[in-house]
């Protein structure tokens, strides 16, 4: 009973210094933590954890670590607002992964994204076709921003008179050079037809094609590999 109530105490005391160091960090929610931000999270999550559970764990100590890990995070907010090196450092900086409709391949692999974790963010956006997108950055908390052609930004009621295209979706026909029969098929295609639909656009073969989709209209739109493009930084 005794180690049960001291338990309980623990707990209070650990849930208040918790409590006071995350008031202490500011308000932000789980997707907006930087790297650095969610790991000084998990460390004082830990160590309140310990000092309450762990008879054994000096419970001074644990409470001190807590509070100098939340001092820390607290003083690299404060320096990161006053230093842009420091806040890039700490923080990170965006990473443009599509530009003026080209997938950057070399920015995707920095990220440790494939193009099917593209295409999972891009439809988590509303956007099922690529051929939309204009930009796609991803911020350095991990979201993906998207910036749409003129042509598929979002209607005002000011357009309202003007006739839209209904939008549907589009089939990855292939990816980083394989081809997708299943899709070719769902699309009433083979891969004949694909092949055909290549060369009429200069290609031979797939192995500089990192994504190609088709449309209900039967628009084949071809993303080629191009590691050496040239990436316009203008968001660190």
């Amino acid at each position: 009973m005794k180690e049960v109530i001291t338990v309980i105490m623990r707990s209070i005391v650990s849930l208040t210094v918790l409590f006071a160091v995350t008031k202490l960090l500011g308000k932000k929610q789980v997707s907006q933590l930087s790297v650095f931000d969610y790991v000084i999270g998990i460390s004082i999550g830990n160590f309140a954890a310990e000092i309450t559970i762990n008879m054994e764990t000096q419970f001074i100590n644990g409470i001190v670590a807590m509070i100098v890990f939340g001092l820390i995070a607290f003083s690299v907010s404060i320096i990161t607002m006053k230093s842009i090196t420091l806040r890039r450092f700490f923080m990170g900086t965006p990473t443009i992964l599509i530009q003026k409709g080209k997938i950057l391949e070399k920015n995707l692999k920095k990220v440790k994204f494939d193009v099917n974790d593209l295409l999972e963010e891009c439809r988590s956006k509303n956007y099922f076709d690529l051929k939309q997108i204009e930009y796609a950055v991803m911020e350095s908390k991990g979201t993906l921003s998207i910036l749409p052609k003129d042509e598929y930004k979002q209607v005002t009621k000011k357009d309202m008179k003007l006739q839209i295209k209904k939008q549907e979706l589009v089939a990855n026909v292939i990816i980083d050079k394989n081809i997708m029969i299943n899709n070719l098929k769902n699309m009433n295609k083979d891969e004949e037809w694909l092949k055909h639909q290549l060369k009429e656009k200069g290609y031979n073969d797939t192995e500089n094609i990192l994504l190609a989709t088709l449309d209900i209209d039967e628009k084949l739109t071809i993303y080629e590999k191009n590691n050496e493009e040239k990436v316009l930084n203008v968001l660190e």
